[in-house]
């Protein structure tokens, strides 16, 4: 059965979402590779005044490795939906991930509701280029890097709890893999808390915008993915929003606060799935 155009581009335009937002930090190193102890605590330096994108995303990187070193493993339960612009669910899907370092991700589906097509063509085809993608299957230069950005700070937010800078990100080439958006890092402990954009190169014919909001929270002494938003409009179809909320189970084989006492099949939409 051929596939329509307009089911390609989003399913084009999602996979591409969840690559920038994944496979590009995962490169940069947010919180992805083996270790020993999530309890070890290194000192962060301050940075003076005025200091330029590239000096913060240096330290970016140095933190990252030095957190990376640390995690050996981790589990989360994932609630994958599509939505129209109205907030009707046409699927649902609840996922467990687990990560084993240095590169190792696998997915077991738990629930699924809603639309099948969606389900098979869009939802699934998201976790298996994740997997690709940290079993280094995929070789893109995606990461989030002076190579592939040029970064300017544009001033101090507070986000929640957390002091951080704001930095545009411009990409340095046409490539549907990078983004041009804007990244918050914590001037603490030089960690991205939250980063919001679109691809940097247009996707398809069908799709006539397509940005992405992702946003990270800290669990253990490291920083993990929390939500994931999606916008796309599609032509003559209207407006879908894939979302991706993550409940982060065990870190380094210690069950997390967040996690204790849950039921791993809740859902986080409670709206049921508008069948297609």
């Amino acid at each position: 059965m051929s596939i329509p155009s307009v089911t390609r581009g989003l399913i084009l335009a999602f996979v591409i979402a969840v690559w920038i937002t994944t496979a590009s930090i995962r490169m940069a190193g947010q919180s992805t590779q083996n270790g020993e102890s999530s309890q070890e605590v290194t000192p962060v330096p301050v940075l003076q005044p005025g200091a330029s994108g590239d000096e913060i995303f240096a330290e970016l990187a140095k933190q990252n490795e030095l957190r990376n070193a640390r995690l050996r493993e981790y589990s989360a339960i994932r609630a994958y939906a599509v939505l129209n612009s109205e907030g009707k669910v046409h699927a649902r899907e609840i996922v467990r991930m687990e990560y084993i370092a240095p590169d190792k991700k696998t997915f077991v589906k738990i629930s699924e509701e809603g639309s099948h097509l969606i389900d098979r063509m869009v939802l699934n085809p998201l976790t298996e280029s994740e997997a690709s993608a940290a079993a280094g299957k995929e070789h893109r230069d995606s990461s989030i890097t002076p190579s592939n950005y040029t970064f300017t700070v544009l001033g101090q937010e507070e986000v929640d709890a957390h002091h951080c800078y704001v930095v545009a990100a411009l990409p340095k080439r046409e490539d549907k893999y990078l983004f041009e958006g804007k990244i918050w890092i914590d001037s603490r402990e030089f960690a991205i808390v939250r980063i919001a954009g679109h691809p940097a190169k247009k996707l398809s014919f069908w799709i006539t915008r397509a940005e992405f909001v992702r946003q990270y929270e800290k669990i253990g002494g490291f920083w993990f993915s929390a939500k994931d938003e999606t916008f796309v409009d599609v032509r003559f179809y209207g407006k879908k929003i894939l979302t991706i909320e993550h409940r982060i189970d065990t870190v380094n084989g210690v069950k997390s606060a967040a996690s204790a006492g849950q039921d791993q099949n809740v859902a986080w939409v409670s709206e049921k799935p508008k069948s297609e």
